[in-house]
């Protein structure tokens, strides 16, 4: 297990806790009272800090190394139903954008989302989760397919943004983004949208028009990150805390807004603490979610997402 910064006391008492055990089982001296006493220490720090958590530290427990993936929600959540499918039929197939068909109990669904890699090799493989312009396309055409067929959509998001290098541009990436979010929001199926680690951008939103929008606990979903926005307005990266901060871009701070539905509570310390809780619970959502918008006519379901999106920034005095 790896810590962050400020886990590093969670990390000094479990070090503690294990050195005790070792000595209880290597030793005749009865260690179960103080180990007790440090379980009891460990269990009401983590609860401190896990509750006072900074807009930064979501921001960083959202790109936790250990933190499941979406390749990982989708095999968890579908099994061995999931049947991945590739191309955008007109380039290529762009590994950072993966999609394909799997069940949740006896409903179909389409699952859409972005793969980060979680080692070197297929980190630079999924070019660290930001897709090119034959990434949002080949997300089109797997929606398009769902709605052919009368299948629900789920995308699940996670991604510094869409990749912003030169040949991106020159295939079109601000297009084919804007067309996503075009087809999407007239889409005749239902969408359910889960941000599952970072939302950046409109890498994020090119997969992110949905009937429920749905975030995990700590994850995050701006139009910037952090470290840009500082970069921006201070010329440097140090100033990436107040950024997060201003961004407004928690879980909490959206739920605020009105501009996602709900958030899926996470296990204490992060997903990665107890993946299976917390595939569990994005599965439950995804279900819930589309229990709510199943019985909706193609024509209600989108007069609903227009609706949505259009009083989204509407205020009233």
């Amino acid at each position: 297990m790896e810590y962050l910064e400020f886990e590093l006391p969670i990390k000094e008492l479990e070090d503690q806790l294990q050195k005790c055990k070792i000595i209880g089982e290597e030793s005749e001296v009865d260690v179960t009272e103080t180990c007790t006493n440090i379980e009891k220490k460990l269990v009401a720090t983590q609860k401190e800090i896990y509750k006072n958590l900074t807009p930064w530290q979501r921001v960083q427990l959202s790109r936790h190394p250990d933190r499941p993936y979406v390749l990982d929600y989708i095999r968890a959540i579908c099994g061995e139903s999931f049947l991945e499918l590739h191309g955008d039929r007109s380039f290529k197939d762009d590994k950072a954008m993966i999609g394909g068909l799997g069940k949740i109990g006896d409903q179909s669904f389409m699952f859409i989302g972005q793969q980060k890699g979680f080692n070197t090799k297929t980190r630079q493989y999924r070019n660290f989760g930001m897709a090119n312009p034959e990434g949002y396309r080949k997300a089109l055409r797997l929606m398009k397919s769902a709605e052919k067929f009368g299948i629900p959509v789920v995308t699940l998001i996670d991604t510094p943004g869409a990749f912003p290098g030169l040949e991106a541009e020159e295939r079109g990436q601000g297009e084919a983004i804007a067309r996503n979010i075009l087809e999407m929001t007239r889409l005749k199926v239902p969408i359910i949208t889960v941000i599952v680690g970072e939302g950046a951008s409109g890498g994020a939103l090119g997969i992110g028009v949905g009937d429920v929008v749905l975030m995990l606990e700590n994850t995050w979903y701006s139009v910037i990150s952090p470290e840009s926005c500082s970069s921006i307005l201070w010329r440097s990266w140090e100033f990436k805390e107040q950024a997060a901060e201003a961004l407004k871009l928690t879980a909490i701070d959206m739920k605020k807004q009105k501009l996602v539905d709900d958030i899926i509570k996470e296990p204490l310390g992060g997903a990665h603490r107890d993946r299976a809780k917390t595939f569990l619970a994005v599965s439950n959502a995804i279900e819930k979610s589309y229990g709510d918008l199943k019985n909706l006519s193609p024509k209600e379901l989108v007069a609903k997402r227009m609706d949505k999106y259009c009083n989204m920034g509407v205020f009233k005095d």
